[in-house]
């Protein structure tokens, strides 16, 4: 399990191909803590650390990972935001995260207010995949408020902090987000979804 709230990012170096998975590895300065075997959120990805050699790592996503989120679409010097799972009885500085991606949704609009950003997305319709105004939804893998809440369209507002330590600093309109929505809401659309059987 996650909370969101990201440590680190970490650079991509090489890309190598195995049959239909793909072996990604990063640079990091934290990579010196990290264990083989260690669960890691790359962009709200939870992947698992495969091999480690001085300041660099390496994990591997499969197929599926790679078509249903951003991944795929990675090239050499690219920045992942960068989590490692949460301890029991840590703080739950964020919200509840998975690390498993719903779908990807494209950035429409990058409005800049005074003091902070606000970030417009929009993904395919799907009716268990809710957003609710002033509730959670991990975009890249960090932990944020929802605003202006529509069908299959939500924004968020990054605080300098934020933009400066996660990639939010290098998207652009139309670029691919990796959503996971609140675990909670999806429970209660899926549940509202079936039928009574008396």
């Amino acid at each position: 399990m996650f909370t969101g709230i990201i440590e680190n990012l970490a650079t991509l170096r090489k890309i190598e191909k195995e049959g239909s998975n793909v072996h990604l590895t990063f640079s990091s300065t934290i990579t010196h803590e990290l264990q083989i075997d260690q669960s890691l959120a790359h962009n709200g990805v939870c992947l698992t650390v495969v091999a480690i050699s001085n300041d660099e790592y390496t994990v591997t996503a499969i197929h599926e990972t790679l078509q249903k989120t951003n991944l795929g679409a990675l090239i050499i010097k690219d920045k992942v935001n960068l989590e490692r799972c949460t301890r029991l009885g840590a703080r739950l500085d964020g919200h509840i995260v998975q690390g498993h991606i719903d779908t990807t949704a494209r950035c429409i609009k990058i409005e800049e207010l005074e003091g902070s950003w606000k970030f417009t997305f929009t993904y395919l319709p799907n009716t268990e995949f809710i957003t609710v105004e002033k509730g959670s939804v991990t975009v890249n893998g960090v932990s944020l408020t929802v605003v202006d809440s529509l069908d299959n369209q939500f924004s968020v507002c990054i605080i300098p902090y934020s933009f400066d330590n996660t990639t939010f600093n290098s998207m652009l309109v139309g670029s691919a987000a990796n959503i996971e929505f609140d675990i909670i809401g999806k429970y209660i659309a899926k549940l509202q979804g079936q039928k009574v059987i008396e």
